[in-house]
């Protein structure tokens, strides 16, 4: 398994707004091909800034699966809107746990 690490930026006045986009998108990884869980949290030190992190089988199930589908359109025209900066993507692997 992989975690998805994706750095959202968005209007700290619109948090409420978001986090109800996110939760109504999280249907839409759910069903996709090779997920494995969610997750979104939002940093302490920058209210504006939050990390969602979904567990995957492997890079392919999020890079080639997930982007294809219809859900990853839905995930982008809920959450989209609310981006102030391109979000930023990593693929991270346990080494330790």
């Amino acid at each position: 398994m992989i975690h998805e690490i994706a750095s959202l930026t968005i209007d700290p006045a619109r948090a409420a707004e978001f986090e109800a986009a996110v939760a109504s998108a999280r249907p839409h990884f759910e069903a996709a091909k090779g997920f494995v869980s969610f997750g979104l949290k939002r940093v302490i030190e920058n209210p504006a800034c939050y990390q969602l992190i979904v567990g995957w089988e492997s890079v392919e199930a999020h890079m080639v699966d997930f982007r294809a589908s219809p859900g990853f359109q839905e995930w982008r025209a809920l959450a989209g809107p609310f981006f102030v900066e391109a979000p930023t993507v990593a693929h991270l692997q346990t080494v330790i746990a």
